[in-house]
Order: C-alpha cells, then sequence, then structure tokens
C-alpha cells in the first residue's frame, strides 16, 4: 500500500511558498476542529493541487476557470483543500481583499510566523467581527449576510462600524445570486444559535433584503390569546422548535430518542428534518399580515393563513432557490400546523378521526405536530396554561401514532387486484376510493381480513349507488 502525506504537511515541504488562511486557520486558532482547508499558493494552483492530490490520496479538480482555483478532496472524504493563485505579488495585498480580519490571517506552511496585516488575532482574542475596510461589503454584498452567520457560528459581536457599513451595503443583497445567499441563511436557522443569528440578521438589514416577509411580521397584533405580535411570537415559535429538537424527552418521554433520530435525518438541501422544521417555524405564520381581519367586535382573525402561508412559504423558498423537495415540507407543515389545535376539543379521538389527522398530514406527520407544539407553547395569552396542557396531551398520543405509522404504515387487509377481482370493477378513481376507505376502516380496527375488506367494500359500493 503506497503512504500518503496529511496535504497541509505535503505543502510544508513543497519548494512552492503556501500559506494556510481563511476560515480553516482562524478555527485552528480558536480550538474548532477543521478538516476543509484554503490554502494559497505562489505557483500555479494546478499543478499543486495534482501534487498533493498524487501524495496525500485524493483527488484534484478545477473550481473556477475565471479565478484558477482547485480542489483537492481525499478519496475517503475525510478532508478537502482549496488552492489559490496568490495574487498582488505579496499575502498581505492577497489578505487585503479579505472580509474581516478574523479572517485575514495568514500562516506559512513552510515555516515562519502568522502574517495578521489588519490586527486579527486581537479581534479573535476580542470574539469580535471587524472588516477589513469599508469597501469589503461594496465588493461582495452576499458579505453583509455572512457576517450574521459568522457571528452566530463563532458567538462573536459584531464591531458597530462594520454593523453600520453593513446596512448601508444590505440592499444590495438583493442582487447576489439566491443560490449564495440561501447557503448562508440555511446555516444561520441550522446553528444552535439560530435565533441570535436572526437578530445579527436584522442588526445588519439583511431581513428586509432577504426575507421581506418576516419583516412585514412586526407589529402585526394578534388576539387575546396571544401576547406577543407576529413576528415575536414567530421567533418564539422557532425558539421552543430548537428547544423540543435539544431535549425531546423533556416533552415525549419514550417517544423523544425517535423523535430525536427522526430530526437529525436528512432531508435536502443539506438541511436535516430538523433544520426544515426551523424553516417550518419561521415561516408558518407568514400570510398573517394577508389575513388579518378585525370584527365589530373587535375580535382580530386570520382565517385562511394556513393555506395562503403554505402558497408563500413554497414560493419564499423557490425565490432562494431551495429544492423541491424542501419547499413541498416546509409548505406542508404551514398548510397543517393548525390540524392539531383544532382537534383539541375533539378528545377523546376516535380511531377514524386519528386516522383522518395522519392521512392528511402525511407524510410530515410528525414533524408538524412537533410544531403544532412548538407554536401551542409560545401562545401565551388568555387561559393559555389549560390550552397548553391539553393541547400536550393530545400530542403526544398523536407523536406516538405518527411514528408508529412512519415504522409501519397501514394497508388494507386485501391488494386491489385481489378486491377488483371479487367486485368484477376495472382500476381507477372508484378503486382508489375504495382502498382508502378499508384502510381507514382497517386503522380503526373495523376490519381485519380479505373476506371482511371485500364485505365491506361492497357496502360501500351498495351505499354509493
Amino acid at each position: 500500500m503506497t503512504s500518503v502525506d496529511h496535504p497541509l504537511a505535503h505543502l510544508a515541504r513543497s519548494s512552492v511558498p503556501a500559506w494556510l488562511v481563511g476560515g480553516a486557520l482562524r478555527d485552528r486558532l480558536l480550538g474548532r476542529a477543521t478538516s476543509d482547508y484554503d490554502v494559497v499558493v505562489a505557483g500555479d494552483p494546478e499543478r499543486v493541487a495534482h501534487a498533493v492530490g498524487s501524495a496525500a490520496g485524493g483527488f484534484a479538480f478545477a473550481l473556477s476557470e475565471g479565478f484558477g482555483s482547485w480542489r483537492v478532496v481525499a478519496h475517503s472524504r475525510s478532508w478537502q483543500v482549496d488552492l489559490l493563485a496568490l495574487t498582488g505579488g505579496e499575502i498581505e495585498a492577497d489578505l487585503g481583499k479579505r472580509d474581516l480580519t478574523v479572517n485575514a490571517l495568514a500562516e506559512p506552511l513552510g515555516g515562519g510566523g502568522l502574517v495578521d496585516p489588519f490586527g486579527g488575532l486581537e479581534d479573535l482574542r476580542a470574539a469580535q467581527l471587524r472588516m477589513v475596510s469599508p469597501r469589503v461589503f461594496d465588493q461582495d454584498p452576499l458579505r453583509v449576510l455572512r457576517v450574521a452567520r459568522l457571528g452566530c457560528e463563532l458567538e462573536f459581536a459584531v464591531d458597530p462600524a462594520t454593523a453600520a457599513v453593513a446596512r448601508a451595503s444590505a440592499p444590495r443583497l438583493a442582487a447576489v445570486a439566491p443560490e449564495r445567499v440561501f447557503s448562508e441563511l440555511r446555516r444561520i436557522i441550522a446553528s444552535p444559535r439560530a435565533l441570535d443569528g436572526l437578530e445579527l440578521m436584522a442588526g445588519v438589514g439583511a431581513t428586509e433584503a432577504v426575507l421581506p416577509e418576516l419583516n412585514a411580521l412586526r407589529g402585526v397584533q394578534q388576539s387575546h390569546f396571544h401576547h406577543l405580535d407576529v413576528y415575536e411570537h414567530t421567533i418564539a415559535v422557532l425558539g421552543q422548535t430548537i428547544e423540543l429538537e435539544r431535549t425531546p424527552e423533556s416533552y415525549f418521554g419514550a417517544d423523544g430518542e425517535a423523535v430525536r433520530e427522526l430530526l437529525a435525518a436528512p432531508l435536502a438541501n443539506e438541511l436535516s428534518r430538523g433544520g426544515a422544521l426551523r424553516f417550518g417555524a419561521l415561516l408558518h405564520d407568514v400570510a398573517k399580515p394577508a389575513t388579518r381581519r378585525v370584527s365589530g367586535g373587535g375580535r382580530v382573525t386570520f382565517l385562511g393563513h394556513d393555506e395562503l402561508g403554505a402558497e408563500l412559504a413554497s414560493s419564499i423558498l423557490g425565490r432562494l432557490r431551495a429544492g423541491e423537495r424542501l419547499r413541498e415540507h416546509v409548505a406542508a407543515l404551514t398548510r397543517h400546523h393548525l390540524r392539531l389545535g383544532f382537534l383539541v376539543h375533539e378528545q377523546p379521538l376516535t380511531r377514524h378521526a386519528i386516522y383522518r389527522y395522519l392521512s392528511a398530514c402525511a407524510p410530515v406527520q410528525v414533524d408538524v405536530t412537533l410544531l403544532s407544539v412548538a407554536d401551542r407553547l409560545a401562545t401565551r395569552g388568555a387561559r393559555s396554561d389549560e390550552a397548553i396542557a391539553s393541547h400536550l396531551k393530545l400530542a403526544r398520543a398523536l407523536l406516538a401514532e405518527a411514528l408508529s405509522w412512519l415504522a409501519d404504515p397501514p394497508r388494507p387487509p386485501i391488494r386491489g387486484d385481489e378486491l377488483a377481482r371479487a367486485l368484477r370493477i376495472v382500476p381507477g378513481p372508484e378503486m382508489g376510493r375504495l382502498l382508502r376507505a378499508l384502510e381507514e376502516a382497517s386503522f380503526a380496527g373495523e376490519i381485519k381480513t380479505a373476506e371482511q375488506a371485500i364485505q365491506r367494500a361492497r357496502q360501500l359500493l351498495a351505499g354509493a349507488g
């Protein structure tokens, strides 16, 4: 077997001067583990990339023809190195083109002291994000959003002068490629400190440019059952969603571990189901401004905000170029987030009512049940304690049913072709209706055998006639 080097070890021995830069160096100085390296080389990145790939057991490919950057990825996928050509002749000039001082550091891989022309090391120690120059946001407006993302991920404060310049540049975010915007936004929402990230977004003016629909929730007052306006309520629901994700056993007991595993499962756009649920929390009431009405008696309503909200959530994520699966998932969460609340006053539920809830919410039965709990916990107006207790009681029962449904979906005790032969009918919409009715009857425990299914189907056909 051929022995291989660590990629940085190979670069350290190379005759081509090379510097570790950017987030990898920043994270190393902060004691944060990383396997994703940015390296500036005073030579041809393509030639260096092929040499690193050969020596370190990786494969090389071009990242950008325009900028000549190359990436080397380990065959094991355990690390990757992005190689960029030195520009400006000196590493200090190269660092001067970067966004923040904590990212404008360089470590010579061949030996030597840290290159720190802008005081980035001092800012690291102060846990502060500070711009390299006032031009950085004009050069790439996405950096406005990146400041918020790094602030929440690193738990750093934003230097006031930097925040002010970012705010002035924030409107230009509208011209940035939506895919780049969503990549930063996704990381903010998925962060353990997502609430801080949203606050930072607002502070640098990014929310209005990226999610104007979220900003439009500010100041929209609700009924006396709420203690917050729609924006504050939305943030509270997101906070409760994050808490459910962290400690599901605190709310769902023995089912908590199953909830944890489901939320950790990948869904789409590099998001887990938990990450997608956070987007559902963020957008579930997005249609309330458009649907707000006040009756003659002063009663505030938002009729239809669930259906319109589903359309708006899908449209927003589409504008950000999110994938179809994420769009459909979040739209379904928004569309069905009120269903469980409507059932609270019908307890105890029949098996038929449980089936219809789970069937209508499929495939987000578990996720939307969690969202309904977060929504209820964040609603603390009149008689909230009693309402929360009733909601949680039903949610726990329906969650257990939803988890069972996902593990073993219900089905009628007879196949469609067998039913068609027994009833002498052809497949079609009528057959689909019969099978769904039989599935519901089976879920309710009313039929168990194929013979019982055929008899029930005949009764249904006779009733339809």
